[in-house]
């Protein structure tokens, strides 16, 4: 299906102007998509997403991920979380989806790309839903499978505000499950992916007034728990075309860092709503006067 309906190239859009779509304070999506603790998963969403080619390409020929990497996701994140978050969800969702109206292009074969294609689009907010998902169950609390189930199907409304066609969109969890696994299998390593995950195969850069022999000493640690940390939350398939090495010990290394993360969930539900979640998932919250740390800290049923 991906491709062949990658190479029609073309949006689709649907209307869902006359349907009242929303995600609300009762939904699992609320409860974790905006939690700050999702800067844990910053590589691996941003990664995923540049590993399938016509993506990537799409970034190098329309955007300035090269000379403003932050500024792209500065610019890219909030309207995404007011999507979720905000009173005018079909508003904030119209506005993500008409950013991408004239992104189009050509990849390395000279087939043509379209950012509106629904192959394509669904892409990306599957990334999304990935970071949720992985995000939760990884760093915050293990979800059931129910719960999995639950998130998944909260993601299709999410995806409907955006009004593109569903038509690639996997109808169930566990579709969604070897949905993703045979796109990370499409992985390739693209300018913009290798571009981006430099600072884990060099080390971050120390600042200019620092000799660098100096900065190769005081920023190891700050390197290696980086690279813990991050090249930990990616698929295989994207550490092997990123050339991130990647072994047992380290894993385990991660296993423990994630399960301090879980540890510690208790006392992150008791910073303030400020504290604990973005400025657009706390202003949500604030207007319908509910207090997410309340919310869904256990599973309602056991892992499966």
């Amino acid at each position: 299906m991906f491709e062949t309906g990658i190479r029609e190239a073309e949006p689709a859009y649907v209307d869902v102007d006359s349907v009242e779509l929303r995600l609300g304070a009762d939904s699992l999506v609320w409860k974790f998509y905006g939690d700050v603790r999702g800067i844990l998963g910053f590589q691996r969403l941003a990664g995923t997403e540049n590993c399938i080619e016509q993506l990537a390409q799409g970034v190098e020929d329309h955007s300035v991920i090269f000379s403003d990497f932050l500024g792209r996701a500065r610019r890219s994140g909030p309207p995404i979380m007011r999507t979720v978050y905000s009173d005018r969800p079909h508003e904030w969702g119209r506005r993500v989806r008409d950013f991408h109206r004239d992104i189009k292009g050509s990849i390395s074969d000279g087939s043509r790309y379209h950012a509106l294609n629904p192959e394509l689009y669904y892409w990306a907010h599957a990334t999304f839903v990935d970071q949720v998902l992985y995000i939760t169950d990884t760093f915050i609390r293990r979800l059931s499978y129910e719960e999995k189930v639950q998130i998944f199907e909260e993601s299709k409304t999410w995806y409907q505000l955006y009004g593109v066609s569903a038509r690639s969109q996997p109808q169930t969890y566990d579709e969604f499950v070897a949905y993703w696994e045979s796109m990370c299998d499409k992985f390739v390593p693209t300018r913009t992916i290798v571009y981006a995950t430099g600072y884990l195969r060099k080390g971050v850069p120390g600042p200019s007034w620092m000799p660098k022999p100096l900065w190769r000493i005081v920023g190891a640690p700050l390197n290696a728990v980086l690279r813990t940390v991050f090249i930990g939350t990616l698929p295989p398939q994207m550490r092997e075309v990123c050339d991130l090495p990647w072994d047992a010990r380290r894993q385990r290394r991660f296993d423990r860092f994630a399960a301090t993360m879980r540890a510690l969930n208790p006392l992150f539900n008791r910073l303030p709503v400020r504290l604990l979640y973005t400025p657009w998932a706390a202003e949500g919250w604030q207007r319908t006067g509910v207090d997410p740390r309340r919310l869904h800290n256990r599973p309602e049923k056991a892992t499966a």
